[in-house]
């Protein structure tokens, strides 16, 4: 969002659910790390006064939340083209319902909490940042409940949603085995943006092991949905067999639904 044009975004998004049938789910978040300085620069934008960019992407976000949610801020023309509605107006399209299905990707346990003072979904990625040492998917729970927690002081007047996403490859096939290492990856810890980072391990063993360590995920066992992450480098093909092995050898064996 430090890159967004609020009203701009507002727009779009409204169009988007719109010719989705009111079906649009939209996940926005600050940003990923600069690749180049000021980036946000080249696109007209600028941090005020005391603000970093991500205070800056923050300030887009809560302008564009209310504009989404129907805000009339604008004075008719006196001689317009067609006509108006009596009192300011809201931008068009507008698509009512789509300020509930907002989600905010948030890579520290304070912007899981300022995104439900905003009334925002949470979306956790497969990386946060290390505000204990502990293991991401402890890290992670902890994101969560704070999460809830913050939410339940106010009255957005729906119910939170939670996702998290993980990389998860079942390896049920003789060509499961040629790219995956059984028993995946540990989390490792790294500096990202210039901050203390925790990478979540992927997820990659035989169906009756990955039920038995996803069941011990304690931020997956707290969510309510799941983005499962695949490896897009092997192909369309490769990745639809994943994600049936996925649907058929572990959910199940976890309830999900």
């Amino acid at each position: 969002m430090q890159y967004a044009n609020p009203l701009q975004f507002a727009e779009d998004a409204g169009a988007a659910d719109l010719i989705a049938g009111g079906r649009l789910q939209l996940g926005i978040s600050r940003g990923s790390p600069e690749q180049v300085i000021g980036g946000f620069r080249h696109f007209g934008f600028e941090p005020g006064e005391g603000q970093s960019d991500a205070d800056m992407a923050r300030a887009h976000t809560e302008e564009a939340l209310e504009v989404i949610d129907g805000r009339r801020f604008a004075a008719p023309h006196p001689r317009p083209m067609f006509p108006n509605p009596p009192g300011l107006l809201r931008i068009e399209p507008y698509s009512e319902g789509l300020r509930r299905r907002i989600w905010w990707g948030a890579g520290s346990n304070s912007t899981a909490r300022w995104a439900a003072r905003q009334g925002m979904h949470l979306m956790s990625s497969t990386l946060k940042n290390d505000e204990s040492g502990e293991p991401f998917h402890v890290q992670q729970r902890r994101q969560i409940e704070e999460f809830r927690s913050e939410w339940a002081r106010h009255d957005h007047g729906f119910e939170p949603r939670v996702s998290v996403s993980r990389s998860i490859l079942p390896i049920v096939t003789d060509e499961d085995r040629r790219y995956s290492i059984p028993g995946g990856r540990n989390d490792q810890f790294g500096h990202l943006d210039s901050a203390r980072a925790v990478f979540g391990r992927t997820y990659a063993d035989e169906p009756d092991a990955l039920i038995e360590q996803l069941g011990q995920d304690e931020a997956l066992q707290a969510a309510d949905t799941l983005l499962l992450t695949v490896p897009n480098q092997l192909g369309v093909e490769f990745n639809g067999r994943l994600i049936d092995s996925v649907l058929s050898h572990i959910a199940p064996g976890l309830g999900w639904r």
